[in-house]
């Protein structure tokens, strides 16, 4: 089979024609694709947060039960960072369509058993799962956008398409307390935690179905058993070596961010190895210096993203003394703004693009505002013993209209610096480098505060890595975007 897949691909129509074109059915089935898995993944934090505010068996009685909890989140980002480039590479030779029905699929069907499984082992084993699938998600989704939208469109398009990931953050943390309050009434109090995982894995499996069906009529039948059967191959053995990583950590008695760190090492040595085995594409985006700078910058993103998406329920719920109720609905205003920051963040960059101002200083520029508003948040939790939640929902929207909007932006100027053909595995790689913030943060911030009693510190280390991701975006040579 070669290696580069024969997929048709659609050329783009000229912008500008002010009519719904395919790309724009293109982005809203791609939006879908972001609400569902995003909802599954972070719907994992507020059930953390009951089953410790609970004293539930599985985690209310652990010593640290806030590094435990966190640890958990970070397992699930292991097994997505580990799939970031085998899913990129898999969409260049399989195609994207094929990837994305995959993905979806799979994690309905990981998130419902997760809501069925007895054990704090067989859960953390799912969510890991879990995370293998999606993380084939992101690098197909940004390469079928670039390959089906105009050029001078691609950055809007990435925006609206991952709109999504905040509308599924919203509709998991205020959907959380609703669930387990059903689940309390269906299962019982012991089990009401089985609920979230149960109704929102149902929900991504039927849309699973819909997208492989709406994949197939744009372009031909799936190439779904070979690449399946090949994902299913990458993943036992990743979510094996994860699992032993965890287990004999756990075992030696390592902190729960040293856990998260010891993840981060296995990555780099599975990925080191496909690129001692293989050269050509992969050894040529391993490469490119601009891909290298926007990955290791992209780390703080994915930091700041999943230590708030993670945690912003019980940050809250901490620092104002509120209910779990009224903390979901506070923390939505952290997700919720990603429903305008997305799509302006790549409205904005196409428009820089477009009147040869490029994308990079705007996105240096969101950048360091997003990062100081994150340490003016730090600095008001810290010299408020009661902070207020009108002001903590201020702050937490405008810092997130920013963080979303700068993301788009990056995506499209990592589309930029790289040949078409080798999209999917540039994608891919600047998904499992940016990964590492996701795998550390959840774990280290529980650790944080359950050494200090405070998040105040884990928020101060969130907003410096955002500043020093602003240097490396600056060092970044860009030029036109290729094809």
């Amino acid at each position: 089979m070669p290696d580069v897949t024969t997929e048709t691909q659609t050329v783009p129509r000229p912008a500008g024609t002010g009519r719904w074109q395919p790309h724009h059915t293109l982005w809203a089935m791609l939006l879908g694709g972001w609400l569902f898995s995003y909802a599954d993944r972070t719907i994992t934090g507020p059930v953390v947060t009951w089953l410790i505010d609970n004293d539930h068996g599985m985690l209310g009685s652990a010593t640290h039960p806030h590094a435990l909890g966190g640890l958990i989140g970070s397992l699930f980002f292991a097994g997505y960072m580990l799939t970031q480039f085998p899913g990129g590479y898999l969409g260049d030779r399989f195609g994207p369509r094929t990837m994305l029905a995959i993905s979806l699929v799979w994690a309905g069907l990981t998130t419902l058993a997760s809501g069925l499984v007895t054990g704090l082992v067989a859960f953390v084993v799912l969510r890991v799962l879990t995370g293998l699938g999606e993380g084939v998600f992101y690098s197909n989704d940004r390469s079928l956008i670039a390959q089906r939208t105009p050029p001078a469109k691609a950055g809007l398009g990435m925006g609206v398409a991952i709109t999504g990931l905040s509308i599924g953050l919203t509709v998991a943390t205020v959907s959380a307390p609703h669930l387990l309050a059903w689940g309390a009434e269906v299962f019982g109090p012991e089990d009401a935690w089985r609920m979230p995982f149960l109704v929102l894995g149902g929900a991504t499996l039927a849309f699973g179905w819909a997208t492989a069906a709406y994949m197939r009529r744009i372009g031909g039948p799936l190439k779904a058993t070979g690449s399946a059967l090949r994902l299913l191959g990458i993943s036992a053995v990743l979510c094996a070596a994860v699992m032993a990583v965890y287990l004999i950590a756990d075992g030696a008695g390592l902190p729960s961010w040293g856990v998260a760190a010891l993840e981060c090492v296995l990555a780099f040595l599975l990925i080191g190895a496909v690129f001692a085995r293989r050269g050509g594409r992969m050894g040529a985006v391993s490469r490119n210096r601009e891909v290298l700078l926007l990955s290791f910058a992209f780390i703080a993103v994915m930091w700041n993203l999943w230590f708030f998406s993670f945690w912003s329920v019980s940050i809250v719920a901490d620092a104002a003394h509120s209910s779990f109720q009224n903390a979901a609905l506070v923390a939505t205003f952290n997700a919720g703004a990603g429903l305008l920051g997305f799509p302006a963040g790549g409205w904005l960059s196409d428009r820089a693009k477009g009147r040869g101002r490029g994308r990079r200083p705007l996105l240096v520029a969101f950048t360091v505002v997003q990062g100081a508003l994150v340490l003016v948040f730090a600095g008001y939790l810290h010299t408020h013993s009661t902070p207020s939640l009108w002001v903590m929902s201020v702050l937490l929207f405008i810092t997130s209209l920013f963080f979303n909007a700068l993301q788009p932006m990056a995506h499209a100027l990592l589309n930029d610096v790289v040949d078409a053909a080798e999209r999917g595995a540039a994608f891919g790689l600047f998904n499992l480098v940016g990964e590492i913030g996701a795998v550390i943060s959840p774990a280290l911030g529980g650790t944080l505060f359950d050494a200090y009693g405070s998040w105040t510190r884990a928020v101060v280390i969130d907003g410096a890595l955002m500043l020093a991701s602003a240097v490396l975006y600056g060092l970044v040579r860009e030029g036109p975007a290729r094809t």
